[in-house]
């Protein structure tokens, strides 16, 4: 047993220990592939304060560049005074946000943003300008480099900049995401209307918040035109549209919260009990919410946050000692809401006709759904297509953000991913075969399609996200013509019946190697021709090559490496503004001939030597 005395006991630098434990500040590490990885906290970090700035009426643009995985903000707000900016880089705990005066409804409110971006980038830069002067700093993973100790002269406007590259020790082939970056930053101008964000020449901005939200990020037309309340500290949007579940969009001091809160909670409960109130029937609150798309927004001071990565709002009042956030936007939504819904009847209709739809189509499922939980039931006794891991995402377990579920297709590729799983965090669902195309089929194909209501339950969204067993549902098919297919179908399947599964970034694409390249000494697995010619080069002339055909093929060994630290996903996204409907009907609908008229279009012949030769060439090269 290892020795406990006085010598066990350490005092940790502020950077080490950040570095030792950055899960306590900023989430998970990730490598970029999912919206909440480390890299983009990193960034919120940052930029969150030029939000702070321009929230407090100074500077109405933040300049924001990304360049070679390193990125550069720039704002026009204050400027750090100069005297402070080591201490506000660098000293743990430090910043104006604990003066209620300086930043009355800032995101930020612990000292702790900037410096763990500071120890956790292998690069730092800040720079301030302030009334004709200006400082600035260099850092590398918390350890000052370079230090201007004297202000000098400049003729920059006031504000701060400030560029960071994070640590590839940390986050391991990292990349960011231009698709999660654009669309923080159309989140960031909805709701700091009159504020633009230049990205990489890109502007964002916005006159009218929540409603530009809404409208820019339907998928398809709504059922009425959206809605739009605003008030002092608060503002709300909604419409209802064609698809299944509930979609909400809920933001903190302009902090996106993705997993709710009591503010999404008390929008939830109020907006059901306002229109039961209005029609004066009881309708199902299921009923009334169902395929509802709605944005929240509200300001509180001295908010508190469920985590350091400000997901989740925990605060139960708008400010110390006043009202209750469950009372404020209770009180907001019933005066409101209601003297929308007189003044424009022709929503009001709207509104009630999709209530009294989903009634109707929840009675017609009554006696399919029975039968299918029935059935459910008897095959979680003996699941033969899930694996289940011991772990769960809607569980307060430290390793639930890990919860990984991969939807195979037969036996033979889940078995060798079952065999290299961690059976704590991963678990597996094997399809029989191709599943069927259901576009255009309504829900009950969910509950009469045996597989699907089994693989529905495996993931427990039958009645929404907020019991979600897995944060990543990964599907993992055969690098062929006949595992694209199984992958449309399964997109197509969660597009039509559970699309927020891939607007909150749950899905993704597993990639797999399509060649390993060996020789005694070694290994190389390639995931792309250039990947294979590279590989080639380098084992040289009596180099192995295997191409692997599917899953089945690679041994449980090497899986447990391509599904383990070395992971590597693609994210399913949707485009902000593309037609979930247009995209479905053109891709998985009846008009075969448009289909095979594209594909001619757009066919694409490449004029190359035979694939040998060019083998022959690369090995002479490397020879």
């Amino acid at each position: 047993m290892a020795k406990y005395n006085e010598d066990s006991i350490r005092t940790l630098d502020w950077q080490e220990h950040i570095r030792l434990r950055p899960g306590m500040y900023i989430g998970k590490l990730g490598d970029g592939s999912t919206p909440d990885d480390g890299i983009y906290v990193l960034a919120k970090e940052v930029i969150d304060n030029s939000i702070d700035e321009f929230v407090m009426g100074n500077g109405k643009l933040i300049e924001v560049t990304l360049d070679d995985g390193a990125m550069w903000v720039r704002d026009y707000g204050r400027g750090i005074p100069l005297g402070k900016l080591e201490d506000c880089a660098a000293k743990i705990n430090t910043g104006a946000k604990y003066d209620s005066e300086a930043f009355k409804q800032s995101v930020g409110l612990n000292g702790v943003g900037i410096k763990a971006v500071n120890a956790l980038s292998s690069q730092f830069n800040i720079q301030a300008f302030r009334e004709g002067k200006t400082r600035d700093l260099e850092f590398s993973r918390g350890i000052l480099k370079k230090d201007c100790k004297r202000s000098y002269k400049t003729v920059e406007q006031d504000g701060t900049e400030l560029g960071f590259r994070p640590d590839e020790k940390i986050f391991k082939n990292y990349q960011f995401q231009t698709e999660y970056l654009e669309k923080m930053f159309r989140f960031y101008s909805y709701l700091n209307t009159g504020l633009t964000i230049k990205f990489n020449g890109k502007s964002f901005r916005s006159k009218n918040g929540l409603l530009d939200l809404l409208n820019e990020t339907l998928s398809d037309e709504p059922r009425y035109p959206v809605a739009h309340l605003s008030g002092h500290d608060i503002e709300i949007a909604f419409t209802h549209g064609p698809q299944y579940g509930e979609e909400y969009y809920s933001f903190v001091n302009g902090q996106h919260t993705t997993q709710g809160g009591t503010h999404l909670a008390a929008f939830r409960e109020a907006f059901a009990k306002t229109v039961r109130d209005f029609y004066k029937k009881k309708y199902e609150a299921a009923d009334i919410r169902g395929s509802i798309i709605a944005a929240i927004s509200i300001k509180v001071q001295e908010p508190v946050f469920e985590s350091q990565t400000k997901t989740k709002l925990g605060s139960t009042h708008i400010a110390p000692g006043g009202a209750t956030i469950r009372t404020f936007i209770g009180n907001f939504v019933a005066k409101e809401l209601d003297n929308y819904l007189h003044k424009h009847p022709e929503v009001a209709k709207a509104l009630e006709n999709r209530i009294q739809q989903a009634e109707l189509e929840r009675k017609e499922l009554k006696g399919i759904q029975k039968m299918a939980r029935e059935r459910a039931r008897k095959a979680k006794i003996n699941n033969s297509k899930l694996r289940d891991c011991r772990v769960h995402f809607n569980t307060k377990h430290k390793l639930a953000e890990q919860t990984t579920v991969f939807i195979t297709e037969g036996n033979s590729a889940s078995g060798t991913i079952g065999k290299a799983r961690s059976v704590d965090t991963q678990a597996v669902f094997s399809l029989k075969g191709k599943p069927l195309n259901c576009f255009g089929l309504s829900k009950k194909v969910v509950y009469e399609n045996e597989e699907f209501n089994l693989l529905q339950h495996a993931l427990n969204i039958e009645d929404g996200l907020e019991g979600l067993r897995y944060n990543r549902v990964v599907l993992a098919t055969d690098a062929d013509v006949d595992g694209m297919h199984i992958r449309l179908l399964l997109v197509t399947f969660i597009l039509q019946f559970f699309s927020d599964l891939i607007k909150q970034g749950h899905v993704y694409i597993l990639q797999t190697p399509l060649f390993r390249v060996r020789n005694k000494k070694i290994t190389r697995y390639c995931y792309s021709e250039e990947d294979r010619v590279a590989a080639m080069k380098e084992c040289g002339k009596t180099a192995e090559i295997t191409r692997f055909k599917g899953l089945g093929e690679i041994d449980g060994k090497e899986m447990s490496d391509f599904i383990g630290s070395n992971i590597r996903l693609d994210p399913v996204i949707v485009e902000a503004g593309s037609s979930i409907n247009e995209m479905l009907t053109f891709y998985m609908g009846k008009n075969t001939a448009d289909r095979q008229k594209y594909i001619i279009d757009n066919l694409r012949v490449e004029e190359s030597l035979d694939a040998e030769e060019e083998d022959e060439e690369a090995m002479e090269e490397a020879v």
